[in-house]
């Protein structure tokens, strides 16, 4: 699946009203880097495009979910999973349009060495999960711990957080989110 993330990106920002700039210093970003974005001559982490789109603000989920009146489905064929992640973490979403909805809920899984960015992750919510293979190191504020199969977390994801995946093999989760501003 091919999305125009700069494209996007630009569209909300302008349906926000905010000139680059503005976005930029509410990111603490450059507003080169909203440009290259924006005209697709970069592609950003998921972290960075997490803390560009808290500054607007919107969560990744409703990022890539630009159809508000489509029925609401009950049951997801596995081909179904809506994938926003990119590079060595894949975010496979249960449904693709989360609008209206108040929980999402991921299966995530991560590369060998594949983090979510150097910068910790800060959002409103609470957020949970279950790792089902692999080994996942899971930082939440200044507490580190691996998890392996069966072991889960849970904790308010304002709370300074980031996940990598350590050891030799990939890492599986369920995850979920509530409200829905991954």
């Amino acid at each position: 699946m091919s999305v125009d993330i700069g494209g996007r990106l630009r569209y909300l920002r302008m349906a926000h009203n905010l000139s680059q700039r503005e976005l930029a210093k509410r990111a603490g970003v450059t507003n080169s880097t909203i440009s290259l974005i924006e005209s697709n001559a970069s592609n950003p982490s998921v972290g960075a495009l997490k803390r560009i789109l808290d500054g607007i603000p919107i969560g990744l989920a409703e990022f890539f979910a630009f159809e508000p009146d489509r029925p609401k489905k009950a049951f997801y064929r596995a081909d179904e999973l809506t994938e926003i992640g990119k590079g060595g973490i894949s975010y496979r979403q249960l449904g693709d349009n989360l609008f209206g909805r108040s929980l999402q809920i991921l299966k995530e899984c991560y590369q060998p060495g594949a983090d979510t960015g150097k910068v910790p992750l800060v959002h409103d919510g609470e957020e949970g999960g279950i790792v089902l293979s692999g080994r996942l190191e899971v930082t939440v504020d200044d507490e580190r711990r691996i998890l392996g199969p069966g072991d889960a977390y849970y904790f308010e994801s304002r709370r300074p957080h980031r996940f990598r995946c350590v050891g030799p093999v990939p890492c599986e989760v369920i995850s979920a989110c509530t409200p829905p501003t991954f």
